[in-house]
């Protein structure tokens, strides 16, 4: 609805199903933590046209890592067609370009523009701000626990 702010899953009081079994699943609550920092985040990254999965593509564009679009599939966890789609939008917003691997002409990086290196930086602090909104709860010292733990699992 227009002008009617729709409360997010954190904002709803669930706590009755806190003692149900499905919440203490680790993957169960690692995908309700993904998708409630995802919905914060998709929030913040509204004004500058990104989503969670674009602000992705695009850190990783602007990293100086020269990404083939089969690496950021890889990476990410997403389709190749998503990673097309992505590409294509933020082609279209003038953030990033598709250029030749200097390795294989055949395959293209993915490079962010000047537009995109500043719309990035934009991004990343809304980024933080949105990580600093969704783990306040937590102590410096948990926060440095969890993002270990996360490492040690992701990779």
């Amino acid at each position: 609805m227009i002008g009617v702010r729709m409360p997010e899953a954190q904002d709803r009081d669930f706590g009755r199903f806190a003692g149900s079994e499905l919440a203490s699943d680790i993957e169960f609550l690692l995908a309700r933590a993904r998708a409630i920092g995802t919905s914060r985040a998709n929030n913040r990254f509204a004004s500058l046209k990104l989503k969670a999965r674009s602000y992705a593509v695009l850190s990783l564009a602007a990293s100086g890592l020269n990404p083939t679009q089969k690496e950021l599939s890889q990476f990410l966890q997403l389709d190749a067609s998503q990673i097309v789609a992505i590409t294509d939008e933020l082609t279209e917003l003038g953030l990033v370009r598709r250029e030749a691997a200097k390795t294989d002409r055949r395959i293209n990086v993915i490079i962010a523009t000047e537009a995109g290196q500043k719309t990035y930086a934009q991004a990343k602090e809304l980024a933080e701000k949105s990580e600093v909104d969704s783990l306040q709860m937590l102590s410096v010292d948990e926060k440095t626990k969890l993002r270990e733990i996360l490492a040690k699992i992701a990779f």
